[in-house]
């Protein structure tokens, strides 16, 4: 056995790049998008070519594998290595130069596709290849992979878009690859003049053909171009350091045409047909994929047919073109961009989407990506979907139909012998099949481990002894990413799920989406990665702390991974009281957008609290767990003892505030926010009570339905005009308000806030209703379970009512909706409060339809509550908005407050520069009279602590308008009666 305890001390002496061979850095990479896992020695990220250099002599001396690895998505297992791994996306990721007059970019390894896109485009340039994971899939990635993506059938794959590559090999030899043998290894050019006739006749003649080595690219007649040969090479060959890549013009306008067919099979017959009318893209998927429909023309299948032109007018009249030629029942031509990018998210998300069958169980990559002639896609559909019924599997097939490529996950049973055993039968059987269509078993994604044992079955023996020939050419010790395309690992060995444990684990959530299985919720993450996005695009949450950070295990991704590596038990050996998952789980804000924006619905959040619960179970907390994390406790005794204006003075006394926020784990640099001198249930109790059931409301249009408005933590005792605004608002439009009860009944009616005499002597114990939100976040499960089946007792009259329930802060309707039924699920109650639960807006849309808001008539900017992206949805907001005339739209992304993790010590710094991404500029930038609109307690903390800047309540501003209103009737009847005296 090699012997490897001088390997990292040799790599650190001899690299800049950072070198991790701790638990957290070989976590993060034992595995890509795919199926299969390789635990890595270590991970370099070097910081130039001879940083490479370096790493190559150190491990060829050593006899250590070497992989590169670039946004780590890819599907086949070739990212994932067992020596050491290259991450090129920390440092090697630059954009060094764009000609816009010869079109070229040179680009690093590790850049981003989305950031050469942005630099191309004001110069009415980009780069052609465009794949789904274009957010974060990176150059060097594509150039290993030769990715093509949407719009292949225009500009094709990244091998048609390369023009140099400098290329380090195994041995050290520095390389600049081009056509007319440039850079060719020595020996390479013999190797292929004496296979000319194999190299003209055994490669079929197809748009999508990745599948092997690229050496047909060697022919004279193709001008010997080493570079293109390269290509698709997967990092067996030699390790890339830079690239010159041809740019394209971009249309200056496009439009959509989206086509609807009856089944895929008919759009697949359909997308060759459509080819010469030169679209941009032909792209195609079926109704099982599409979880909403929603927006898309009638049929079982979909062609998104994309053009082109100088203006929208030509755009759009060769898309009406292709629908004249198409002769579809139904279709539809968008033009406007942000209607597009919704058709087109559909679609983007597909690769994550297509994890989960519409039943919810699982489904996988294996066979992702096979390729056929355009013209005998429909055919092969057809085959394909009757081997997968002989097969007893199932899966959704959709992709680059106009260049005869299928993605397709296929929910394969990857955790038992039999299952895998089905696995590799339907392997062996489809790769006949791709075959005899004269396909490719690979169309886009490479072969990697999943494909590179069958390609036999396409090429022959000879040509792969060939690709053997080939890469002992290149690759003399077999150092680089051994096991991929030649000599391949068998395709059902070092699958990802065999680690797992084989019984359930103990946890404390639900997991309702996963069957209560704590393993299936950690599954769910493929690596599709969309939390690596550097830029949070429209509403999108997820992930703000990658974003500020640009670190993996701070992605959705990285904490996943880890997660999956701790129930494995090899790499992370001390389970739930792993530090390396606690420390990666500490910069998760639990803003809960990767429920909604991962296209597998992973819930770090809920992990994360799954987590803290185990890891300090029988052991002492953090301060901040027991100041912030008990926070209600806490502020019941305040407003018991009625100590607020004390507490409010003290806090304003530096070196006091500052012993307390060291005492309490709280950062030096925030401000702790003021208390309220009087709670809003303290209002509540001396204002004038609200009508009986009957009795017209205060200002409204008579008897409404009756809402309990929920008096939670923030607002009871932190901003109370919120509940007041609020409560104006509900009964101007029409509702009958109520609180909660505060008496633990022995049966009774919804309380209303107070209590009377003969009440209290019947009830057990005065209490109050509370989300557990506080809990939840900070992992305090058993606290959580408690206080929230005191909260189900005290609700029982309201759910036996069936009134809705009004939350306005939207951190607690989020954990009143998906917490609390997913931690208490087996108390039917839970679900029966969750489905309650409205938000402010939707109890005005569905309880008061016919009341129409006060004219605000003013731009709004602000953020759109994380948790309410997430969990509840803006559309009833949205609508209350326009209807009061706030115009404009809120930012996504998240305050980089949410909750308690902005006042932790340590986390100062990224909260702020969450809060600096998107809601900060957009607050700054708005122009004068602009509302700022913030619903949650945190995001409007954070305005105020950051930028000096209130912001308000969508109940606050409705209730400033109502009373202006007032105002401005009163004095125009006034005013009335004064001329009316007059003219007497």
């Amino acid at each position: 056995m090699t012997d490897h305890s001088g390997l990292q001390a040799e790599l650190r002496g001899g690299v800049r790049g950072e070198v991790g061979f701790d638990v957290t850095s070989r976590a993060l990479v034992t595995m890509d998008a795919s199926n299969y896992r390789r635990v890595p020695l270590g991970v370099v990220a070097p910081r130039d070519a001879d940083d490479v250099a370096a790493v190559l002599e150190v491990c060829r001396a050593r006899g250590v594998p070497v992989v590169a690895r670039g946004g780590g998505t890819s599907i086949a297992g070739q990212a994932t290595g067992a020596g050491v791994v290259l991450d090129f996306t920390r440092h090697m990721n630059g954009l060094l130069e764009l000609d816009p007059v010869t079109r070229t970019a040179v680009v690093q390894p590790g850049l981003v596709l989305d950031r050469l896109q942005e630099a191309a485009a004001p110069h009415g340039l980009r780069f052609g290849p465009d794949p789904s994971t274009h957010s974060r899939c990176t150059l060097g990635g594509m150039i290993g992979n030769n990715s093509c993506g949407a719009h292949s059938v225009a500009w094709g794959t990244t091998a048609d878009s390369v023009r140099e590559l400098s290329v380090l090999t195994a041995r050290g030899q520095r390389l600049r690859l081009g056509r007319d043998w440039a850079g060719a290894p020595e020996g390479l050019r013999e190797l292929a003049q004496g296979e000319l006739a194999r190299l003209r006749t055994g490669f079929p003649d197809l748009p999508r053909r990745i599948s092997g080595y690229a050496l047909d690219a060697l022919l004279p007649e193709k001008g010997a171009d080493v570079a293109r040969s390269f290509c698709g090479s997967e990092g067996t060959l030699g390790i890339l350091t830079e690239a010159v890549v041809r740019l394209v013009a971009a249309p200056r306008a496009r439009a959509l045409a989206v086509l609807g067919y009856g089944d895929e099979s008919a759009a697949a017959e359909a997308a060759a047909g459509l080819l010469r009318y030169g679209p941009l893209t032909v792209e195609g998927m079926a109704a099982d994929l599409v979880r909403a429909p929603a927006g898309l023309p009638e049929g079982g299948a979909w062609l998104f047919v994309e053009t082109g032109g100088e203006s929208a007018a030509e755009a759009r009249a060769r898309a009406r073109e292709i629908v004249r030629a198409a002769d579809v029942s139904d279709s539809l031509v968008v033009t406007e961009p942000a209607a597009q990018r919704a058709l087109w998210r559909i679609r983007e998300d597909a690769s994550g989407t297509a994890t989960r069958m519409p039943d919810g169980s699982e489904a996988w990559p294996g066979w992702e990506d096979c390729a056929v002639p355009p013209a005998r896609l429909g055919g092969y559909l057809r085959d394909f979907r009757a081997l997968l019924t002989a097969h007893g599997l199932r899966g959704t097939p959709y992709g680059h139909f106009g260049d005869g490529c299928i993605h397709v996950r296929i929910d394969f049973d990857l955790l038992t012998e039999a299952g895998i055993g089905r696995f590799r039968r339907f392997s062996e059987d489809l790769a006949d099949l791709v075959v005899e269509h004269g396909g490719s078993l690979s169309g886009e994604h490479g072969d990697g481990q999943a494909r590179a044992e069958l390609l036999p079955r396409m090429y022959g023996a000879e040509t792969v002894r060939l690709f053997e020939r080939a890469k002992a050419v290149w690759d003399p010790d077999d150092l680089l990413n051994p096991g991929m395309l030649v000599r391949p690992a068998p395709l059902d060995a070092g699958l990802r799920f065999s680690v797992l444990p084989r019984g359930p684990v103990d946890v404390a959530f639900g997991y309702p989406a996963d069957d209560g299985d704590f393993r299936a919720a950690v599954r769910r993450c493929v690596g599709v990665a969309k939390c690596r996005t550097t830029t949070a695009a429209g509403p999108a949450v997820m992930c703000p702390s990658f974003r500020v950070t640009g670190e993996e295990e701070h992605s959705t991704r990285g904490r996943a991974r880890l997660l999956h590596e701790m129930l494995a038990g090899e790499l992370v050996t001390d389970g739930w009281r792993s530090t390396e998952v606690r420390d990666a789980l500490d910069l998760c804000l639990s803003c809960k957008g990767c429920r909604s924006d991962c296209p597998v619905g992973v819930d770090m959040a809920t992990y994360k609290a799954e987590f803290l619960h185990h890891h300090y179970a029988g052991r002492r907390r953090p301060a901040a767990h027991l100041s912030m994390g008990r926070l209600p406790q806490w502020l019941r005794w305040v407003a018991r003892t009625r100590t607020a204006p004390l507490l409010n003075a003290l806090a304003a006394v530096g070196p006091l505030a500052a012993a307390g926020k060291r005492l309490a784990g709280i950062a030096a640099e925030r401000r702790i926010p003021r208390l309220a001198r009087r709670t809003f249930t303290g209002w509540w109790r001396t204002r004038k009570p609200a009508p009986g059931p009957g009795e017209p409301a205060s200002g409204g249009p008579g008897p409404g339905d009756l809402v309990v408005l929920w008096p939670d933590t923030f607002t009871e005792h932190l901003s109370p005009s919120v509940g007041r605004a609020a409560v104006r608002v509900l009964e101007a439009a029409g509702l009958r308000v109520a609180l909660p009860p505060t008496l633990l009944p022995r049966g009774g009616r919804i309380g209303d806030g107070r209590a009377g005499p003969a009440t209290a002597l019947l009830a057990a114990r005065r209490a109050r209703v509370c989300c557990g939100l506080t809990y939840l976040s900070t992992g305090q499960l058993d606290r959580a379970r408690t206080v929230l089946r005191r909260t189900l007792d005290l609700m029982e009259p309201v759910l036996r009512a069936g009134a809705p329930v009004v939350v306005l802060e939207p951190s607690c309707a989020a954990a009143l909706r998906t917490d609390l039924p997913e931690l208490l699920h087996d108390d039917p109650r839970a679900a029966r409060l969750a489905s309650a639960v409205t938000t402010f807006a939707e109890a005005l849309e569905r309880h008061a339809p016919h009341w129409t808001p006060p004219a605000v008539d003013r731009p709004v900017a602000g953020q759109t509550h994380c948790h309410q992206h997430a969990v509840l949805g803006d559309t009833p907001d949205r609508r209350l908005r326009e209807a009061a005339g706030l115009t404009g739209e809120l930012s996504g992304g998240c305050c980089g407050l949410a909750g308690n993790f902005g006042f932790e010590k340590g986390h100062f710094e990224v909260s702020k520069a969450c809060a600096e991404e998107q809601l900060l500029p957009a607050v700054r930038e708005a122009p004068e009279r602009t509302v700022v609109l913030a619903d949650g307690f945190s995001c409007r903390t954070q305005l105020e602590q950051l930028a000096g800047v209130r912001g308000r309540h969508l109940a606050e501003v409705l209730a400033q308008a109502l009373d202006e209103a007032e105002r401005e009737e009163g004095e125009g009847e006034e005013g009335e009666g004064e001329e009316g005296e007059e003219g007497s």
